[in-house]
Formats: structure tokens, sequence, C-alpha cells
């Protein structure tokens, strides 16, 4: 399987605590000569790499629904051709920015699938994490998705914020549960290095108040029907995201568009490569030279960490036979660290997973790997 992922690298304004590639856009978007250059990208990745057909579109950034229905339509139809029966087209939207443009335009353009950047439903929150949008407008949002016709919805939805206690936690997830999406995107807010908040760092809930969120919001959601199948990932039956579901299982993907990562695996007889894709994160040099794709091949000591950081993500794992169809390694490359991670009662015997307390500490168990 390959997905596509596509990259749109404007916001309207740049959230303190995200170290995405996104620039606030200043002065007009020249819409028609990004789409011109992702056409240009998109086709000659094609043109190289052996891919029969598209099951996955993820349409991301950035903000996406910054650009008109028609240009992700002239994007949409380009890939008809290479577009699976039955193919997954997320495209993320700030709730802030779908008032200007027709959600049912983006489904007519062939998008059967939004994820929401709500990350809170208290006002005070959002304005603290830099958000555009208030709750009202995610709300009105949502519901004009669903009057659009769209069945498949994703909110992303933040935790341990500054000065949220488990209380307030609980009810921006009741919010969100109210409105009824078959997907949410539950995750701790982290303070990356070179964005504002990591510079100069909120005051955040301690440890223990954010175990309890973690627990209090595991409670709340199953009894809500949803499972937890990857770290922050909870779904309806049947609607994971297929797209990042790729990603974990450590399937391949080309990446297009500014700041864009591909991965691209080749087999020659016994030989498995696999190559990370890089396109230029600046827009303007992007938009110099659309093809341009900076390559490098994946060692075999890299490799092995690569698959873990995705798969051990997932709750249920994968098979040991994954890991050595996606890596073209034996299962003794991941030895002596994974049998002194059973022993410790983090890992699985029979499969690559993580144990419930290996789960709870993923870093801990990467850590015997990089050791």
């Amino acid at each position: 399987m390959t997905g596509l992922y596509v990259h749109f690298p404007w916001c309207i304004r740049k959230c303190p605590y995200c170290d995405f590639n996104s620039h606030p856009v200043r002065g007009s978007l020249d819409e028609a000569g990004y789409v011109d250059a992702l056409i240009e990208d998109t086709t000659d990745a094609l043109e190289n790499v052996a891919v029969r057909s598209i099951p996955t579109v993820f349409l991301g950034g950035g903000t996406p629904s910054l650009f008109s229905p028609a240009s992700i339509e002239r994007l949409l139809a380009m890939l008809a051709p290479w577009l699976a029966e039955g193919v997954e087209i997320t495209m993320e939207a700030n709730p802030g920015t779908t008032e200007h443009h027709d959600l049912a335009a983006y489904g007519a353009a062939g998008v059967n699938r939004l994820s929401f950047g709500s990350q809170s439903f208290d006002d005070a929150q959002l304005r603290r994490l830099g958000r555009i949008h208030s709750a009202a407008e995610t709300r009105q949002a949502y519901a004009r998705a669903r009057a659009a016709g769209f069945q498949r919805i994703n909110l992303d939805l933040m935790y341990a914020l500054p000065r949220q206690t488990v209380k307030s936690a609980m009810a921006d997830l009741d919010s969100a549960l109210e409105l009824e999406p078959e997907h949410l995107s539950w995750y701790q807010l982290a303070l990356e290095a070179k964005t504002p908040f990591g510079e100069r760092p909120p005051r955040l809930p301690g440890e223990t108040a954010v175990t309890r969120m973690e627990a209090a919001g595991h409670d709340r959601l199953t009894a809500a029907g949803f499972s937890r199948y990857e770290v922050s990932a909870w779904a309806r039956p049947d609607e994971a995201c297929r797209h990042n579901l790729n990603y974990w299982t450590f399937g391949d993907y080309i990446g297009v568009g500014a700041g864009a990562h591909g991965k691209l695996s080749v087999r020659e007889g016994d030989r498995l490569t696999v190559t990370r894709t890089t396109k230029a994160s600046q827009p303007r040099l992007y938009l110099a030279a659309p093809a341009e794709t900076r390559r490098q091949v994946v060692e075999t000591d890299a490799l092995v960490l690569e698959f873990l950081m995705n798969a051990l993500r997932l709750s249920t794992g994968v098979s040991f036979e994954r890991f050595e169809s996606m890596t073209g390694l034996p299962r003794s490359a991941l030895e002596p660290a994974w049998t002194l991670g059973v022993e410790r009662g983090l890992l699985a015997a029979d499969r690559v997973a993580a144990t419930p307390a290996g789960y709870r500490y993923l870093d801990a168990v990467l850590r015997l790997f990089v050791d």
C-alpha cells in the first residue's frame, strides 16, 4: 500500500505550540501557483514510483481549508487515474476558516473525511493556545459538515493544557463526544523546542493530574463506544484513519508539497531498501523547484528503531512477519533488546507490541533499542 500525503504550508496564524512546517499568510495567497506546483510534484513522483493505485490521500498542513474547493477539485481530478476504488481522502480543516468555503463543495471535489482542529471547547484555553476560532465556531463547522453529507469526521482535542484541571479536561472531552464524531485524536500538549511555548513554557498540570486525566478520559471514551487503536487515536468500529494506520504499520507513502516527508521501499531480489524523502520547507524554495526531492537511505540500525517508533504506537502492535516484510531484516535484528523488554514485562513475546505497562512508557521501551 502506498498512500499520498499533500502538505499545505500556510495558516492564518502560527500557534505557539506548533512545530509543524506552517507559515502565516502574508498578503495574497497564490492558490493557483501552489496547486500547479503540487501537480508538477505529484506527476513527477508517480512517474518515478511504481504505484498502481492510491488507497489513501491526506491533505494536511498548515490549513488546507484555506484553499478553495475548486483548487482541491483540480488536484484530485489530476489524481483520479491513480485513486483506488473506495479511496479515503481526508482534509484537515480549521473551524476558523471553514466559514469561507462551502463544505459540500469539498465533498463534491472528492474529500470524504474531515479532520477539524478543535483542540479545546474552552474559549479561554483557545485564546491561550493562539487559536483563531471559538468553541461555538467548532460546533457550527461540525454542523455544516454533517449537513453537507460528511459521514466520517475526526476532532483533534488536546489535554494537559495550561491551567487545566481534570474536571475541565473531561468537560472538553464531553463536549467533543456530544457531537458524536466517528474519530477522536485526543493527545497531550507537548512543549516542542523552537516554538514560543518551548522557549517560554506555560504552567502545565503536574504528572499526577495528567495521569488522572488520561485514566478518566480512557473510561469516558471507552464508555462512549470508542476504541484506542493508537497512542492518541480513538475510533468507533471500522472508523480508524486508514492513512495513519499505513504510517504506523510502516507502509509506504509519497509526500508532496512544501516540507512534506515520504517513505518509499524498493525490492531488488532479497534486498529491501527503505528511503526517506523530503521537500524544501520554505514555500518560495518549493515553488521554484517542486519536483526537487532530497533522498536518504535508512540504514539498518535506524531502520529497526524507525519501525518500532511507529508499530509500538498501535495498541495491538503488528506481527513479527510484518517487521520482516517491511524492513527486509530478520527477527533477530531486534535482539537482544527485545528479549530484555519481554523479561521486564514491557514487550510482548509473540508479536511486535508493547504490554500495557510498556504502552504507558513507550519512550523508556524505545530507549532499550537506542542503548
